[in-house]
């Protein structure tokens, strides 16, 4: 979407008695937003193409958006129903036949339009319901799109302004938790942006080891950034005895993750398992509901492995998914009641997945909220539900018409 599009969106087609009427087959029109220009752009667009593939089109008709990762929004590219998991990741371009969409913000739901790239014609979309952003990190997990959305007046799925800006910062995720009394990882936040990056952080590998042995923190350590998600950035850290050795690791570990944002985050690692919980409140004001907590295993471990970007995305063969997680029942009650305090603490809304650490003694602590999780065919949060007797079409059903009553 250009800037310069946004003063020049009110031609005299949106005027038209077609942009202003619903669709004629009765069908509710949702516009279906992926790519973004977050790292994990080929990741939303993964998942937009499960969610499409799984649409039910008696109920929804979607109008799928693609935002390139420069931010430019597009209509009639590439179907992204063909996007599944693989070698090859995909990208939202701007290809023949391809047209921009021009906002028009005081139209609201009429306010879809796209520009023809030869003519500069500008026609509207139609009129749209509501908007299912299927979107992560920045730019679509953040709080941006839902704050342009709630200017324009219209229903979308997922969390809030607040909610969404707060999770997506896991510094101010952990304010929030601690706040309501729950556990979190023992840590402290950094500000990168005084740092040299010219020597990689070096310089500063000293003051970051005495930041981390006056908070007390145990090594191994998880150095991520604050406003990052898909373990993008992220670098475990194990003790060294040499300290020169510990300073260097430790100050690459920080600039790989400044990389990404300047404000970073150093954990302490705790020695427990990674449970995900999903949370569903589709109507607002919900009580929220919990799944069964799941567990990624890791198939081939190795030394010190975690579970990072390619674990996820790129080997299908490096985890599985188990739901419910191999725990006691009392444990995993603990983590479906915890989730949903924290659901609830952070002002969530529509959906999340809330991660947590369950130690050797049963403790939950709340690793971080993921407000808008992904979609894809092997992603926790689908996974959770249909192991809990709602299967992924309903899922998409019942969050569609959870903002449309």
């Amino acid at each position: 979407m250009e800037k310069s599009d946004m003063a020049e969106s009110r031609p005299a087609e949106n005027t038209n008695k077609s942009a202003e009427t619903p669709s004629a087959s009765g069908r509710k029109r949702i516009v279906v937003l992926y790519g973004g220009r977050a790292d994990e752009h080929p990741i939303s667009c993964i998942s937009a193409g499960s969610v499409l593939r799984e649409w039910d089109q008696e109920k929804f008709e979607a109008v799928p958006i693609g935002i390139t990762k420069e931010g430019v929004w597009i209509v009639d590219g590439v179907d992204p129903r063909q996007w599944e998991l693989g070698a090859q990741l995909p990208e939202v371009k701007e290809v023949p036949g391809s047209r921009r969409v021009v906002l028009d913000v005081s139209a609201g739901g009429n306010g879809f339009l796209a520009r023809d790239g030869r003519t500069g014609a500008v026609e509207s979309l139609g009129h749209v319901d509501a908007v299912f952003p299927v979107l992560h990190g920045p730019y679509g997990e953040d709080g941006t799109i839902q704050g342009l959305l709630e200017m324009m007046g219209l229903p979308y799925v997922g969390c809030g302004v607040l909610a969404s800006a707060a999770c997506m910062d896991k510094h101010y995720t952990k304010v929030l938790l601690k706040a309501a009394g729950i556990p979190v990882a023992p840590g402290i936040t950094v500000d990168t942006r005084s740092y040299d990056s010219a020597q990689g952080f070096d310089p500063q590998g000293k003051v970051l080891c005495d930041l981390v042995d006056e908070a007390g923190l145990r090594y191994p350590l998880f150095v991520k950034p604050s406003r990052a998600g898909s373990s993008f950035g992220v670098t475990k850290v194990d003790y060294k005895a040499d300290a020169t050795e510990r300073q260097a690791d430790l100050a690459a570990a920080v600039h790989e993750a400044a990389r990404h944002d300047w404000r970073v985050l150093v954990e302490e690692g705790i020695k427990a398992r990674e449970i995900e919980c999903a949370v569903l409140a589709p109507r607002h004001g919900d009580k929220p509901r919990t799944s069964w907590p799941g567990e990624i295993v890791l198939d081939e471990p190795g030394n010190g492995a975690f579970y990072d970007f390619d674990s996820k995305y790129m080997d299908s063969s490096a985890s599985h998914v188990e739901v419910p997680a191999k725990l006691p029942q009392e444990t995993l009650q603990e983590v479906r009641r915890v989730a949903a305090r924290a659901f609830i603490a952070v002002d969530g809304d529509g959906l999340s997945r809330v991660d947590t650490f369950v130690t050797e003694e049963g403790t939950v602590i709340v690793n971080e909220i993921n407000t808008l999780p992904g979609f894809t065919p092997i992603s926790m949060y689908s996974k959770a539900w249909e192991a809990t007797g709602v299967s992924y079409r309903e899922l998409i059903t019942t969050l569609i018409e959870g903002i449309l009553d």
